[in-house]
């Protein structure tokens, strides 16, 4: 009987896995704000940060309710194009996307924090986990 390869989680590499590392230890202070309380908060469900979604990496990721945090600094202004193809691909999977300027995250985080809130409470009650 051959030995089965166990399968890889998210379609990921060694070279995926290491860029996700990378991407987690080099957060910047917007992203380092959001995952504290992300971490913190008693949402009762938890997020992963850089997560792999097909050639994209997620800034926060929830997985079982398919929610996508996205954090977008000054240099976003000038691609909005890219952000739109990464949201419809992400959405083409499932997940509902939630942007916030990283000024937002920084100045206003308890309006973010309704938002993310509102969120999961709405994926919760779709899924009939509420």
């Amino acid at each position: 009987m051959a030995d089965k390869e166990k399968p890889r989680r998210f379609s990921s590499t060694p070279e995926r896995t290491e860029r996700a590392r990378s991407l987690r230890r080099d957060m910047t202070k917007a992203e380092w704000l959001l995952w504290r309380e992300l971490r913190s908060a008693p949402l009762g469900v938890s997020f992963r940060r850089q997560h792999p979604i097909g050639p994209y990496y997620a800034y926060f990721c929830c997985v079982p309710l398919k929610i996508v945090i996205e954090l977008d600094g000054s240099q976003h202004a000038d691609d909005v194009g890219r952000d739109r193809r990464r949201t419809a691909y992400l959405n083409e999977q499932g997940f509902e996307v939630l942007r916030f300027w990283n000024n937002e995250v920084r100045d206003e985080m308890e309006g973010v924090w309704v938002a993310i809130s509102d969120l999961v409470r709405k994926r919760m009650w779709e899924q009939g986990k509420l």
